[in-house]
């Protein structure tokens, strides 16, 4: 049976990791608040985080070999979840039946893109030290 090559298995991780690190950054809101981790809240605002990240991501070319492998242009995937965040607080209004809060916004914004940044650079230093040591 043949197995899958680098590039597959490496797209494959790329999307698991976005939403592992879009998840930590729900975990980290939640635990900052003291919101406990009981039942399945936390899905209210992880549900619509990974949902804005796979409408907008595409659009900045995030899932593009040459861009997601260089570092100069992380910044592509730090904008995306940047315009991301008030889309994942619209949609988390929307499931909880309430209003946008304003200051939640830039928050969600913030932090969901410094998540993935870190994440994706975590990702462009494997990727290197895969090519340079095999």
């Amino acid at each position: 049976m043949p197995t899958r090559d680098f590039p597959s298995n490496r797209f494959f991780f790329l999307v698991v990791g976005d939403a592992v690190a879009l998840l930590i950054v729900t975990f980290w809101g939640f635990a900052h608040h003291g919101s406990g981790f009981d039942g399945l809240r936390w899905l209210s605002t992880f549900v619509p985080l990974l949902a804005s990240w796979a409408a907008l991501s595409p659009w900045f070319g995030v899932y593009t070999p040459h861009i997601y492998a260089n570092p100069r242009q992380i910044w592509r995937a730090s904008l995306a979840m940047a315009f991301g965040g008030p889309m994942a607080a619209w949609l988390r209004a929307l499931w909880l039946g309430q209003a946008v809060t304003p200051t939640f916004v830039p928050v969600i914004a913030a932090f969901s893109a410094l998540g993935i940044t870190i994440w994706r650079l975590l990702w462009v230093i494997a990727v290197r030290w895969k090519k340079a040591y095999g």
